[in-house]
């Protein structure tokens, strides 16, 4: 089973952007109240025996069981007979919000996870319709329960053999988008290692570094946009908070996030394209992300976005067939690719490596990611035996190229 998901830009007509602004507005008042009926049956088992507060307390009965998606669905069908509004959205698009709760108690329980938050007004951005006909897309318009026709930019044809199973409705700075799911019964063998391997370490002091002696700059999308994004702040700081010219202000600013991160992940898929160029093998470094994202350079963590450039990479490798893999990070810049000598820590302001054992000399990221390499070869086995010894490269032959983008 091959799923594959394709986003396009929407262009609703004026009622339906006021009913997917409603609908928006629906989704988040179910999804508040069902999170305080739930946190309120997690307060009531923590009272004491025998001691309760001295200001409030709340009281549940104690054989009431806890709170799930199946249950709270129940309780949703009752609430529409009570309040007749709740008709008004799709009824599955409401289901997928207390199932979009759900799955955050078990990111919680499962993945470490934060307790969940109520969401403010304009908090939640999307929902989902779980269910389509099956003659949704004609010619330039797509239909959507309760939506009816909306005009989009069908800016890729769907591919042949493949389903639209669901549709995610998505409000974003520069106008709503549809994110459709893709599945096909088709099945897609795993990309093997053959071809040129190559490693790729990542820092703050240059994006990234191959193990072909590459030094691939950082751009600083956030910083070049500092100073109008500053001066926007300021103008929001002394607006009326809800006025029609604070809102104004805070559109322009989302809007200029938006170009941020559009100008971004553009960057990203152009520079993991130009590294599965020539190569059979990639291997990238398993980063501890939300331990980056932390400290005093978070800032320039979050803006880089080592995490969605790695993302971008995996997808990018199995659509060109290149085999792709994450390599444990730790000690990479300890040890002497050129032969197994531990040659210690180096603070991070030593840039450069020098092995006394073998006299090998290089730039510190180059050097781990030669490391990272050899450690990813060895882990696949004979065959990356096979690579490291040069029986298996063929005729391809890995032109070693500054990247500027």
């Amino acid at each position: 089973m091959l799923t594959l998901s394709y986003e396009y830009k929407l262009e609703p007509t004026k009622p339906q952007t006021l009913q997917i602004g409603e609908w928006l507005e629906f989704c988040c008042k179910v999804y508040n109240h069902a999170l305080a009926s739930r946190k309120a049956w997690v307060n009531s088992r923590k009272c004491s025996v025998h001691a309760c507060s001295i200001q409030s307390e709340y009281i549940i009965p104690a054989d009431a069981k806890r709170p799930t998606y199946a249950s709270q669905c129940k309780e949703l069908a009752a609430a529409k007979k009570e309040y007749p509004d709740l008709k008004f959205p799709q009824s599955h698009v409401l289901q997928q919000t207390l199932k979009r709760l759900e799955n955050a108690f078990v990111g919680m329980w499962e993945r470490g996870f934060g307790f969940p938050m109520f969401k403010k007004v304009g908090g939640l951005q999307s929902f989902v319709f779980p269910e389509l006909g099956k003659e949704v897309i004609k010619g330039k318009h797509i239909k959507l329960p309760k939506l009816g026709w909306v005009k989009l930019r069908l800016s890729r044809p769907i591919p042949d053999g493949f389903q639209i199973k669901q549709a995610r409705v998505i409000r974003k700075a520069k106008g709503y988008f549809v994110v459709l799911s893709l599945q096909s019964d088709v099945s897609v063998p795993e990309v093997s290692l053959s071809g040129y391997p190559i490693g790729i370490d990542m820092g703050l002091e240059s994006f990234l570094a191959t193990s072909e002696n590459e030094l691939i700059a950082r751009p600083k999308f956030l910083d070049s946009a500092y100073g109008k994004l500053k001066s926007l702040q300021r103008k929001l700081k002394f607006k009326k908070k809800g006025s029609r010219n604070w809102n104004q202000v805070k559109q322009r600013i989302a809007r200029l996030h938006f170009h941020i991160f559009c100008k971004r992940k553009d960057w990203h898929f152009k520079l993991a394209h130009r590294l599965c160029d020539g190569v059979g093998a990639i291997f990238a470094e398993d980063l501890n992300l939300k331990a980056m994202s932390r400290g005093m350079l978070c800032k320039h963590t979050w803006d880089a976005s080592f995490g969605q450039f790695l993302e971008i990479l995996r997808w990018v490798c199995f659509k060109r067939g290149v085999y792709f893999a994450k390599v444990d990070p730790n000690g990479t810049s300890q040890i002497c690719p050129n032969c197994p000598t531990h040659t210690g820590k180096k603070p991070l302001s030593v840039r450069t490596h020098h092995c006394l054992e073998c006299g090998y000399a290089g730039n510190r990221d180059v050097v781990a990611a030669q490391v990272l390499r050899e450690r990813g070869l060895s882990t696949v086995g004979q065959t990356g035996k096979m690579l490291a010894e040069g029986k298996d490269f063929g005729e391809l032959v890995y032109t070693s190229s500054r990247i500027s983008l």
